[in-house]
């Protein structure tokens, strides 16, 4: 596959385009759109395949029988414990292949990333215990957490100042749609399994996993680095004593505008991924808590449990998804209108409002066609903020690299904590209340987390209509 009309150099024209974005865009540029795109959108797949058979997974590795509510602490403490060993591994992983994306390039970074994570989510199926299920999550997080920075850093540098912020937006509302196959394997696999084709939904699940990820392999092959990296890595070659050089972490942290954008990156991360993976992503948890009552007061069978729990919740990721892909479009365009600050704060303010509003209500089946696709909305427009304003931060030399520790050292090792003490707090300090009041006690008394992203925002630079830092 060749394309003769290359990418130009970014242009540093930021007059809104006239007519959609994507007209703008050259053949190679939709190219590499498509293909960050895609490969940031089968990794969503595959953390969502986990969000959702997370407890069925500790459950059946602990033996704990489906209607046995006295060891449900220790299934939801567990739950918590293989979330934040798997977000662990993400932010370890996503500093390593962060340096080594300005170090070696975009696209080969890329390539190893998706061949990580892949193999490993395949291997989860095959879990024996807790603790080895544990150890397979944590290697399938260390391909997940290199991702999301070369593939913005990738199509930042190839993008037009102009069509740039769309882009990544869009490039994250597209990892929505990941999340939204991922239900749909959810769903099927369950009523699979309710129906007997199939004895655990959660295996098939981690194999179906590996399949989609390595089909985009060939076509990281024939992508090309682009020229500000290129660029870049030629005077890097040339460093010498005070000459920057690629990736570099004392240069990151020494220079005052770089070290101040990376740790207010890190803060503004931690607040939405604890939200969303502290808290969100447990609301799959708060299905099988609420409505595995329901089902077993029924007298289902516990295989017929088991498939309607992976049924409804595939139903709970679709449009939870499906309100996130609204939400992040609705930051970038509010962004570019308004600004990347302001955006940050509205959506800081209403993810909190939506997410306490879903852990305390959300009972019955029709609430989880309104207030989980809200909660989808507001909680995850701030990963379009990320995606858009990240990029914006840092120069060509240091891009991948700060935008990895933003996402993952921030957002990802210090919020491990966060999904460790949904666990606590459902397991010991709420553990006294009846079910489901554990599970709903905990999630809000951590909506705090959002308020901490707002205190930041004083701190950040305004980078609306600003070119890329170099």
């Amino acid at each position: 596959m060749h394309f003769s009309d290359d990418a130009p150099a970014p242009a540093a024209n930021l007059e809104r385009p006239q007519g959609a974005w994507w007209r703008e865009l050259t053949r190679y540029q939709w190219f590499v759109f498509v293909v960050a795109s895609l490969g940031w959108l089968f990794d969503t797949m595959d953390q969502q395949l986990f969000a959702m058979a997370r407890v069925s997974a500790v459950r059946s590795l602990l033996h704990v029988e489906t209607g046995d509510q006295s060891q449900l602490k220790l299934v939801e403490a567990w739950s918590g414990y293989t979330n934040s060993i798997f977000l662990l591994g993400w932010g370890t992983g996503g500093i390593i292949f962060g340096i080594l994306g300005d170090r070696i390039g975009r696209v080969k970074t890329m390539t190893l990333t998706i061949l990580s994570y892949s193999a490993f989510t395949g291997l989860s199926a095959l879990s024996k215990g807790v603790w080895d299920f544990a150890l397979w999550r944590f290697l399938t997080g260390l391909g997940v957490g290199g991702q999301l920075a070369v593939s913005v850093s990738l199509v930042a540098e190839v993008m037009s100042d102009r069509v740039r912020p769309m882009a990544l937006g869009s490039l994250q509302a597209l990892s929505a749609v990941g999340n939204m196959m991922a239900a749909g394997i959810g769903m099927m696999l369950g009523r699979l399994q309710q129906t007997g084709q199939i004895a655990s939904s959660w295996r098939a699940m981690f194999l179906v996993g590996t399949v989609p990820a390595l089909l985009v392999i060939p076509i990281f092959l024939r992508l090309k680095e682009p020229e500000r990296w290129k660029a870049a890595a030629r005077e890097g070659e040339r460093a010498d004593g005070d000459k920057p050089k690629l990736g570099s972490l004392s240069e990151l942290f020494g220079d005052p505008r770089w070290r101040r954008n990376a740790i207010v990156g890190m803060v503004l991360t931690f607040a939405g991924v604890v939200g969303l993976w502290g808290i969100g992503f447990f609301s799959f948890d708060l299905i099988d808590v609420v409505f595995r009552k329901h089902f077993v007061e029924k007298g289902l069978s516990p295989q017929e449990i088991e498939g309607r729990l992976s049924f409804w919740k595939g139903i709970t990721s679709m449009v939870q998804n499906a309100g996130a892909f609204f939400g992040i479009y609705a930051f970038a365009i509010l962004g570019r209108s308004l600004g990347r600050r302001p955006a940050f704060a509205i959506s800081f303010v209403m993810a909190a409002v939506a997410t306490v509003a879903t852990f305390w209500f959300l009972d019955s089946f029709w609430q989880i066609f309104v207030l989980i696709p809200i909660m989808g909305f507001c909680q995850l427009a701030l990963f379009g903020g990320y995606a858009i304003y990240l990029p914006e931060l840092f120069p060509t030399r240091l891009r991948s690299t700060g935008v990895s520790l933003c996402y993952n050292v921030g957002g990802r090792l210090v919020a491990a904590g966060g999904s460790s003490l949904k666990g606590l707090l459902s397991s010991k300090v709420f553990g006294g209340y009846p079910a489901p009041m554990p599970m709903r006690l905990s999630g809000i008394a951590m909506c705090v987390v959002f308020l901490l992203g707002l205190l930041v925002l004083p701190f950040a630079p305004e980078t609306k209509d600003q070119p890329l830092p170099e």
